[in-house]
């Protein structure tokens, strides 16, 4: 049953997927898992998903059920080497009780994660076990649509009454593992998925020693959405700093674009947001996510259960339905038991309440005005910049610029400098400003130093290539050969997998007439299975005896 590594479906003795458009005939290279291989006799490796200084993520097929499913390996960068084709992870003697305690801590974090399953924001684990001198664990693989994309297609960003029933149970989530001693550390748009059902997944899981500085593992931080005490050298991280990430994407949820990264922000801790997007927030959630993003620890929202009530108008109503109760009673307690006051007592009760109600909420609103932190930060063309440095101070060595090479280019040029080593992300990315092939993205970004530490250790770069714009024009193809024609589609990123025939008075059997149903010119997305129309010569004609 030959499998495509690409997208696990059955492809016979075809080495170029006709479903996916993968080449089967390409390795991965070291030190990622050869195509094919099988762990614990039942799950097969296929393309590399995405990596991170702990872990790396695998699309895996199921021998025993039939799924797909996701293989994550851990693989701590620069504490051991695999060469190419091979399986067994050689940990560096120097570092081996190191990423002992840096393994055991990978499986107890995801089985956690494991016991957690009930909740519908975390990932389904399914199986966890050592091998190959590593740690395996087998996640459910869904059918997901990613949070920024959902964001996009919404129009930029959500109201908040979309935005509320996906967040809460993101709470939850991270409340539950918080209670069992570990956390997230990296909520954050890319994060974060939606499932055919509208409802939200968590994504990136790892270790604490993966989501801050100063441990034996390459951090991996999403700017924008880690913490201020994320970039301190092995600052313990505990539920305050996931409360940061969470509003940090709630935010991004709610206006589009996420606060500046936080170490900027330490220098100046404004919130940036449009003054129509507060007239359209309720001044709670606003509230909420001031006190969430707070730069200073101390200042922050410190629990969960206050975060959900932050968010929540519950308490706010509480709070004014308890002063309404009380002062009523007391004017109550005030009225004597002549008739005619009795008479009054119902209508004195109503006005009261009406009366307390608005000075409530003006002093609320008044107190709200005066003390929230993004007062005066308002303007309709305000925008949250993302800094390219961490210390713009900073005078020594700085990762280089490989956006805007190609690929080849980006890891010839990283030959000549020891310190880096150049990564291929596995998410290629379509962009209609990147031409396929030519590096988009990178992180670390460009201009990040390059401490003494890191020139000893190597920094590693991970590239995000460009897949070229997602809409493709079909090729004109009438009057080819069908091979010239199905190769004029391949190099648009098509796939011509189906042929029908039909007469032709105008071309001789095996040229190509056109398409079915479309035709040239036209735009299809990236990947479309498109069936050509084949000449079979003229149609025959029928002579007086066949009559």
């Amino acid at each position: 049953m030959p499998l495509c590594m690409g997208c696990m479906q059955e492809i016979g003795s075809r080495t170029v997927c006709p479903f996916c458009g993968f080449d089967n005939t390409e390795q991965q290279q070291a030190p990622f898992l050869p195509y094919g291989t099988v762990l614990a006799n039942r799950y097969i490796v296929g393309a590399g998903i995405d990596t991170n200084g702990e872990s790396t993520r695998y699309l895996g097929f199921d021998k025993q059920t039939g799924d797909v499913v996701t293989v994550c390996e851990f693989l701590p960068i620069g504490l051991f080497s695999r060469g190419e084709g091979e399986t067994e992870l050689r940990v560096n003697y120097e570092n081996r009780i190191g990423f002992s305690k840096l393994k055991d801590d990978f499986l107890n974090y995801f089985r956690v994660v494991s016991e957690l399953r009930e909740l519908s924001a975390l990932t389904n684990v399914h199986n966890i076990f050592e091998q190959n001198n590593t740690a395996y664990v087998i996640e459910e693989n869904e059918d997901l649509i990613p949070f920024e994309e959902y964001v996009e297609r919404s129009g930029g960003s959500l109201e908040w009454d979309i935005a509320r029933p996906l967040f809460m149970p993101v709470i939850s989530a991270l409340e539950a593992l918080h209670k069992r001693g570990v956390g997230h550390y990296a909520i954050a748009p890319k994060n974060m998925y939606i499932t055919a059902q509208g409802k939200v997944k968590i994504a990136g899981f790892a270790t604490e020693s993966e989501r801050k500085r100063g441990t034996a593992l390459k951090s991996q931080l999403f700017s924008g959405a880690a913490a201020p005490e994320q970039y301190d050298d092995n600052f313990p991280l505990d539920d305050i700093t996931d409360i940061y990430g969470f509003c940090a994407t709630l935010f991004y949820a709610l206006t589009g674009r996420l606060p500046k990264n936080a170490t900027e922000r330490l220098k100046d801790s404004r919130l940036l947001m449009s003054t129509n997007t507060v007239k359209r927030l309720p001044p709670h959630v606003v509230s909420a996510l001031a006190n969430g993003l707070q730069v200073e620890r101390e200042n922050r929202i410190t629990d969960f259960d206050e975060l959900r009530s932050q968010l929540s108008v519950a308490h706010t109503a509480k709070a004014i339905q308890d002063e309404i109760s009380r002062t009523a009673s007391m004017n109550l307690s005030q009225i004597s038991d002549g008739k005619q006051k009795r008479k009054g007592s119902h209508i004195s009760v109503v006005l009261i309440s009406a009366a307390v109600t608005v000075l409530i909420l003006g002093v609320i609103g008044y107190f709200w005005l005066r003390n929230n932190p993004f007062a005066g930060m308002f303007g309709n063309e305000t925008v949250a910049t993302q800094p390219t440095t961490e210390n713009t101070e900073w005078t020594g060595p700085v990762v280089p610029n490989y956006v805007g090479k190609t690929y080849d280019d980006a890891v010839k040029a990283a030959q000549n400098d020891s310190s880096i080593k150049i990564v291929r992300n596995f998410t290629d990315e379509f962009n209609n400003e990147y031409a396929e092939g030519i590096v988009m993205a990178q992180n670390p970004p460009a201009g990040s130093k390059i401490t003494p530490e890191d020139t000893e250790a190597g920094v590693t770069v991970s590239l995000t290539v460009s897949r070229g714009k997602k809409l493709r024009e079909l090729p004109e193809i009438e009057g080819m050969g069908l091979e010239k024609a199905s190769t004029e589609i391949a190099a648009q990123g098509l796939i011509g997998s189906a042929i029908e025939y039909q007469y032709s008075d105008k071309y001789n059997e095996g040229i190509v007439l056109g398409y079915k149903d479309k035709k040239a010119g036209e735009t299809v997305e990236f990947g479309t299975n498109l069936t050509l129309i084949v000449s079979k010569g003229k149609e025959p004609v029928a002579t007086d005896a066949q009559q």
